[in-house]
């Protein structure tokens, strides 16, 4: 690599961060409407195709996150390629994360059994329980095509190329959403199937997001490029380092999302009025949870990037700049539950059969908003500074520290809570904030540390690029063609 030219490359500031970010963050935004959508289409629907949405849907995420986040990685490498300026390096990168999604499909739908026991396992009623196996069994026909997503992606968020990104999930969840509402009510022709048609309606959409992307990434224009066709072949030494870093960050996701899945089915056993105020809260949480993640993701993409070319200073400071950006929008909506409660628990009482009282549920929901308008500010900068730690590689840190924090902080106060101290909504809520405030503390003392500027993610002292094409210096950036 050319030490004196990649130097010589400015900081790109908040509009570099800006023109990666934004169509991350709308296309995360689709994926918050779209889940606003399926549970709001669900609670006109009926309550307990309402109550069954949230428990099922985040128990499958649970089974198929970790898959998705190891597949994911792949961005991390194509953007240190990318930034090192070797492009078939991009395209074999990519090879092995579309590899490993394939390879992923039959473990996924293996594990539909495991989640059906788990949710026999929750305690919830006879009135909610068979639709939440309908759903949850429906939903695991969408695993291989989100981890396939997540890879083929890859290719394009880790070159910075993220307006592809956007377009592609927006064909995608925009057609989702009007088959829920056509499969879910029957509409212009369709039959009538409720819960179970928000399932097949997401079960199209997910595998129409990895079809667009295939499409796109062996065209001719992009096979001329990058000659996506001939490296798409095993790399033995390629595939067994995404492993190596990649796991930690699938291992990472899946215990977390399933730490939070507990808190989530043993809410479920707190009631009615607790079930549907946390129902209701979680998914207004999504307007600002999910544009977080395209922040992250940005974090990762720009860092691994400045990394790429040798520039560990740029990359810390992207890092922080992404999170200012970050928690100043999450303020922002946190100013909207507290001003605004009763409009977003208004909005989900279009089916309300009147079994829970009106008063009681809207006292509820107020509260568990206030809380979230802190959580927001530290569930913001726990994505972004992972994202930022993961983009230089420091994965195991990731994994260890949330892991241990989650397990041993989070599910066992929740188990505290509901089983010995049999403390209700509130109490479990309070402590799930608390989790998220250490995770936030905890990123941040390790992003501060710099230690992960010394991890040396494409093993540059083992020179692992002799086997690539000559480099092409004058391909880093953003911007540009597909």
């Amino acid at each position: 690599m050319n030490t004196e030219e990649t130097e010589a490359r400015p900081f790109g500031g908040w509009r570099e961060l800006m023109q990666i970010a934004w169509p991350l963050i709308i296309n995360s935004g689709t994926f918050a409407l779209l889940n606003f959508f399926d549970r709001l289409f669900l609670s006109w629907y009926g309550e307990d195709s309402f109550r069954a949405a949230l428990p099922a849907g985040i128990l499958f995420f649970t089974l198929v996150c970790g898959f998705m986040a190891l597949a994911g990685f792949t961005s991390t490498f194509v953007a240190q390629f990318w930034g090192a300026g070797d492009k078939p390096g991009c395209a074999r990168a990519t090879a092995q994360g579309i590899l490993f999604a394939l390879i992923s499909i039959p473990l996924i739908m293996a594990l539909t059994p495991v989640g059906l026991w788990l949710l026999r396992l929750s305690g919830h009623g006879p009135d909610v329980l068979p639709l939440e196996e309908e759903y949850f069994k429906i939903l695991m026909w969408c695993g291989g095509g989100m981890t396939l997503s997540s890879a083929l992606s890859s290719f394009f968020a880790g070159r910075g190329k993220t307006f592809v990104i956007m377009t592609c999930n927006i064909v995608a969840n925009g057609l989702n959403i009007l088959l829920n509402y056509l499969f879910i009510f029957g509409k212009w022709g369709c039959p009538e199937m409720g819960i179970a048609g928000a399932g097949w309606a997401t079960v199209i959409g997910s595998w129409t997001s990895p079809l667009i992307f295939a499409i796109l990434y062996f065209s001719k224009p992009v096979n001329a490029v990058f000659d996506t066709l001939r490296n798409l072949r095993f790399d033995r030494w390629l595939f067994m380092r995404m492993i190596r870093f990649g796991l930690p960050s699938g291992i990472h996701w899946f215990l977390d999302v399933a730490s939070f899945t507990v808190f989530v089915l043993l809410v479920g056993r707190m009631g009615a009025v607790a079930h549907i105020a946390s129902n209701i809260a979680l998914s207004v949480n999504l307007i600002a949870f999910m544009p977080m993640i395209g922040m992250g993701m940005a974090a990762s993409i720009l860092v691994g990037q400045y990394l790429g070319r040798n520039q560990p200073d740029y990359a810390e400071r992207m890092g922080w700049l992404t999170l200012k950006i970050g928690v100043c929008y999450i303020a922002a909506i946190g100013a909207t539950f507290l001003l605004f409660p009763d409009f977003y628990t208004q909005v989900f009482e279009g089916g309300a059969d009147g079994s829970v009282p009106a008063g009681e549920l809207h006292r509820t929901v107020r509260i568990l908003l206030a809380m979230l308008a802190v959580w927001g500010v530290a569930d913001a900068t726990s994505l972004i500074i992972a994202g930022a730690l993961k983009g230089a590689g420091d994965t195991h840190f990731v994994m260890y520290f949330q892991s241990s924090v989650a397990w041993g902080f989070l599910v066992l106060g929740q188990l505290l809570i509901v089983f010995v101290f049999k403390g209700g909504v509130y109490a479990s809520w309070v402590w799930t904030l608390l989790y998220i405030v250490l995770l936030g503390i905890g990123f941040i003392l390790r992003f501060r540390s710099s230690r992960w500027k010394s991890i040396d993610l494409l093993d540059r002292r083992a020179t692992i690029l002799l086997d690539s094409s000559p480099v092409d210096h004058g391909v880093g950036g953003v911007g540009g063609s597909v």
